[in-house]
C-alpha cells in the first residue's frame, strides 16, 4: 500500500482520490492539471483529520512542518512572502468533504494579515482603504470560526460605523473607521478569549486548520451527514485546502461570483448565476448582498466573461455533470477557486440527465443513476392551484430558488422553528439571510423565504438540494426580528400568521394558497421510460383508491402491490355503513349493510382493475380489528357523562350501546389478536362479501374485454389451519 503524505500540494495530488482529499481539494487538483487558473495551494487531508479526533483533538506533530514546507512553494509560484511587511502571501483556509456539504462547515479568508502586514498589503495593493477592509473581514471570520464569537457583536460594531458616516454599504467606509472597526473587533475577540489577538501568520494557521477540523463534528455539519444520509464509508473526515488569496474586492475592475453551468431551478442549458464587483466571494455565498445576473458580466468584463465560458464548458464535459463553480477577478485576471457537481432541483436533475443523453455526454444508464431517488419525490409534491391564487392577496415577489409551494406559519426565529416542528406544526423560516449554522431548521421548515441573497446564496443552495421550496432577493420584505414581523408592500405579518410561498415563480401569498397534483414533464416520462427498460426488479405501487390507481399507472407503475380494502370505508359516504354493520346484532341485519358495502367496493374494484389493466392487483381483505373503526371508549365514557348533564336521555342510550361494543370488541394487543384472517373466521360475510364484489368486477370487466388480473391476499395468517379454513 502506497504511503499518503499529511499535504499534498494541487500539482501534486492525485485528484481521483476524492476520500482523501475531499471534494474541494480533488476539484482544485483536477483543475490545475487541467490548466485551468487556479491560485497556488495544498490541501491537507481527511486522514490528518481523523488523526486530529484520534489523538484528543491535537494536531499531529509532523504536520505544521509539512504545511510550513508548502506555503515556501507557494511563496516561490508566486513572488509573494510569508509575514512580509512589503509584498505579503495572505492565504484562504477552506474546509472540503468528499461528499459536498454547502455551508455545514467553516471557511477563513484573508489569513497572514496583521498589524505590520496590513501596512505592507497597502503599500503593494496602493489601497489602503482595501487592506484595512481585508483585514476587517480577517479578524471577523477568524473570531467567529475559531474563538466561536456571535457574529451580531461584529455586526453591531460594523451598523455603527456606516450609521457614524451616513453609509449603508461597507465599501463606503473611509480608511480611518476601518482602522477603528478593526481595534474594536480585536477587542471583541480578547474580551471573549481573554488572550491577546494571534499577530503571528503560523499561529493564526494553525489554530484556522483546528478550527476546520473541530466543524466537521460541529451540530449544523453532524445534522447535514445524518440527514442527508453521509455515512463514513463516503466521507470520513473533511481536508482542509490552503490556498493563496485572490482579491475580488480590489476596485472597480476585480469581481466574485458564483455560477452554474446549467440551471439549478429548471435545469435549462444556461450559465446561471451572480457575481458581484468588488466584493468578496463570502458576500454572494452568504447572501449578505444581492448579485447581479451572470449574463451581465459579458457587458461589465467580457474578456472575463469569456474566460469563465470557456471554463464552464470544459469543466462541465470533463466532469460529464452539470458545476457549481466559484470564481474570482482580481483587476482583470480571472481565477477558478472551485467546482463541484451542482446541486440541483428534481425537475432540473431530470431535465438535464435527458439532454445531456442527446448531447451524448452521458449514457442513459448514468443518466438514471444520477437522479436519487429520494430527491424524485419532490416531483411527485403538489403545486399552487392557479385557479385559486387570484383569490389571494400576493404579498411580495423575490427571486425563486427552488420550486414547489408550500404554506405555513411564519416562524422568523431558527431555535422555534426546530420547537415547532417537532410539534408538527407547519412553517416557513422567514430571515434577513440564513448562514449554515441555520440549516437545522431548514429540515423542520416547510419552506424557506429571505429579504437577502440570489440564487448562489447560501439558502438557495441548500433548499434545493433539500427540495425545499425556497425564495430569496426578496428587497420589499422588511423584517424586525425585535418585533418579530415582516412588512411588504404596507403590510405587515406576525409571527404565526400563515403564509404561502411559490419558489418556482418567486411569489409570496398571504393565507393558504390550495395545491393541485402535479403534471408529469415529457422529460420525467422519458426517464421513466428508460427505467422501465433497465430494470431487473419490478415495483408496484400502493393504492387504495381508483385516483391513487390511476396517479400510480401515470407514473409508470405496474401494477399494485397492495390494495388496502379497509380504506375504501373512510369515506364520508361509507364509513357509517361500515359501522351500522359492525354493530348489527345479527347475521341478517349484518348482510343487508353488506349488500350495500358490496356494492360501493365493487365500483371501485372496477376502476382500480382497469386503471392498471394488463397488471396484477393485490387486493388485500380487511385486515384491522374491528375496534379501530368505532370511537375510543374513553372518549364515549366522557361523551355520555356531557349528554347525561344535558338529559339527552336518547342519545345516551345511542352511546352507551356503541360502547358496549367497542369494549367487547377492544384489544389487548391490537397488532396480534382479533383482525385480519380472524375476523373473516368470525365474521365470514365479511370476506364473502369483499371476495365476491372482486370477482364481479372481474366478470364485468372481462365482458368489456378489459384484461384485469386481481390477486387476493389474505391478511395476518398465523397457521395452516387459518388458511384451510377461508380457503
Amino acid at each position: 500500500m502506497v504511503k499518503t503524505k499529511p499535504v499534498y500540494a494541487f500539482e501534486e495530488a492525485d485528484s481521483k482520490k476524492r476520500m482523501l482529499l475531499g471534494g474541494k481539494g480533488a476539484g482544485l487538483s483536477e483543475m490545475t492539471r487541467l490548466k485551468l487558473p487556479v491560485p497556488p495551494g495544498f490541501t491537507i487531508t481527511t486522514e490528518v483529520c481523523n488523526k486530529y479526533y484520534d489523538n484528543n483533538k491535537k494536531l499531529p506533530k509532523d504536520l505544521m512542518p509539512a504545511v510550513m514546507k508548502n506555503i515556501m512553494k507557494m511563496e516561490k509560484k508566486t513572488g509573494k512572502k510569508w509575514n512580509s511587511t512589503t509584498n505579503p502571501l495572505l492565504v484562504s483556509v477552506r474546509s472540503g468533504a468528499a461528499i459536498s456539504m454547502p455551508g455545514m462547515m467553516d471557511t477563513i479568508l484573508n489569513l497572514g494579515l496583521n498589524e505590520k502586514t496590513v501596512e505592507g498589503f497597502a503599500e503593494q495593493t496602493k489601497n489602503p482603504r482595501f487592506s484595512w477592509d481585508s483585514y476587517r473581514r480577517f479578524i471577523q471570520l477568524f473570531g467567529k470560526v475559531v474563538f466561536g464569537v456571535n457574529d451580531e457583536k461584529f455586526d453591531h460594531v460594523l451598523d455603527t460605523a456606516k450609521n457614524a458616516q451616513g453609509v449603508t454599504d461597507d465599501s463606503k467606509l473611509d480608511v480611518e473607521s476601518l482602522k477603528t472597526i478593526v481595534s474594536e473587533y480585536k477587542k471583541i475577540c480578547e474580551t471573549h478569549t481573554k488572550r491577546k489577538f494571534p499577530d503571528s501568520p503560523k499561529e493564526q494557521l494553525e489554530l484556522s486548520i483546528e478550527a476546520v477540523f473541530k466543524s466537521w463534528m460541529g451540530e449544523r455539519a453532524i445534522v447535514y451527514r445524518e440527514k442527508n444520509g453521509i455515512t463514513k464509508d463516503i466521507a470520513n473526515g473533511t481536508a482542509v485546502n490552503v490556498v493563496t488569496m485572490v482579491f475580488g474586492n480590489m476596485g472597480d475592475d476585480s469581481a466574485t461570483g458564483v455560477v452554474f453551468t446549467r440551471n439549478g431551478h429548471n435545469g435549462k442549458k444556461e450559465l446561471e448565476g451572480e457575481y458581484l464587483i468588488n466584493a468578496q466571494g463570502e458576500d454572494v455565498v452568504a447572501g449578505v448582498r444581492t448579485g447581479q445576473n451572470i449574463e451581465l458580466l459579458k457587458k461589465d468584463m467580457p474578456k472575463s466573461y469569456k474566460e469563465l465560458y470557456n471554463a464552464c464548458s470544459k469543466l462541465e464535459k470533463h466532469y460529464k455533470e452539470p458545476q457549481d463553480i466559484e470564481f474570482t477577478v482580481e483587476q482583470g485576471k480571472f481565477y477558478l477557486l472551485q467546482t463541484r457537481t451542482a446541486k440541483m432541483s428534481a425537475g432540473a436533475l431530470v431535465k438535464t440527465s435527458v439532454d445531456m443523453v442527446k448531447e451524448k455526454l452521458i449514457n442513459k444508464d448514468k443518466a438514471l443513476l444520477r437522479i436519487p431517488a429520494q430527491q424524485l419525490e419532490a416531483l411527485l409534491h403538489r403545486t399552487m392551484d392557479e385557479s385559486k391564487v387570484k383569490d389571494f392577496k400576493q404579498l411580495a415577489k423575490g427571486i425563486a430558488a427552488s420550486p414547489g409551494a408550500a404554506s405555513g406559519i411564519v416562524v422568523f426565529d431558527v431555535k422555534k422553528t426546530i420547537e415547532l416542528g417537532e410539534e408538527g406544526k407547519k412553517i416557513i423560516l422567514v430571515r434577513k439571510e440564513t448562514k449554515p449554522e441555520d440549516v437545522p431548521a431548514f429540515f423542520s421548515a416547510e419552506g424557506i423565504l429571505t429579504s437577502l441573497g440570489g440564487k448562489s446564496s447560501h439558502a438557495a443552495i441548500v433548499s434545493r438540494g433539500m427540495g425545499k421550496p425556497c425564495i430569496v432577493g426578496c428587497p420589499e420584505l422588511k423584517i424586525d426580528y425585535n418585533n418579530n414581523t415582516c412588512t411588504a408592500n404596507g403590510i405587515t405579518i406576525k409571527e404565526g400568521d400563515t403564509i404561502t410561498i411559490d419558489g418556482s415563480e418567486g411569489t409570496v401569498f398571504l393565507g393558504e394558497v390550495p395545491t393541485v397534483e402535479p403534471k408529469v414533464t415529457k422529460d420525467f416520462e422519458q426517464i421513466l421510460a428508460w427505467a422501465q427498460k433497465a430494470k431487473t426488479l419490478g415495483i408496484r405501487a400502493n393504492a387504495d383508491t381508483p385516483e391513487g390507481a390511476r396517479l400510480a399507472r401515470q407514473f409508470g407503475g405496474q401494477g399494485i402491490g397492495l390494495c388496502r380494502t379497509e380504506r375504501m370505508f373512510n369515506g364520508t359516504d361509507r364509513i357509517g355503513l361500515f359501522v351500522d354493520m359492525i354493530m348489527a346484532e345479527n347475521v341478517e341485519e349484518r348482510n343487508q349493510v353488506l349488500k350495500k358495502l358490496g356494492q360501493l367496493q365493487k365500483s371501485d374494484f372496477i376502476e382500480i382493475l382497469k386503471a392498471m389493466e394488463g397488471y396484477e392487483v393485490t387486493i388485500r381483505l380487511l385486515d384491522p380489528p374491528l375496534h379501530e373503526f368505532l370511537p375510543n371508549p374513553e372518549e364515549l365514557v366522557e361523551k355520555i357523562q356531557k349528554l347525561k348533564a344535558e338529559n339527552k336521555t336518547d342519545e345516551v342510550n345511542d352511546a352507551e350501546v356503541v360502547l358496549k361494543r367497542a369494549r367487547e370488541l377492544a384489544e389487548i394487543n391490537p397488532m396480534m389478536g382479533h383482525r385480519g384472517v380472524r375476523v373473516g373466521i368470525t365474521y365470514p360475510e365479511i370476506y364473502e362479501m369483499q371476495i365476491r364484489a372482486v370477482f364481479e368486477a372481474l366478470v364485468e370487466l372481462t365482458k368489456k374485454k378489459v384484461k384485469a388480473h386481481p390477486q387476493i391476499m389474505i391478511p395476518q395468517i398465523s397457521s395452516i389451519a387459518e388458511l384451510n379454513h377461508i380457503k
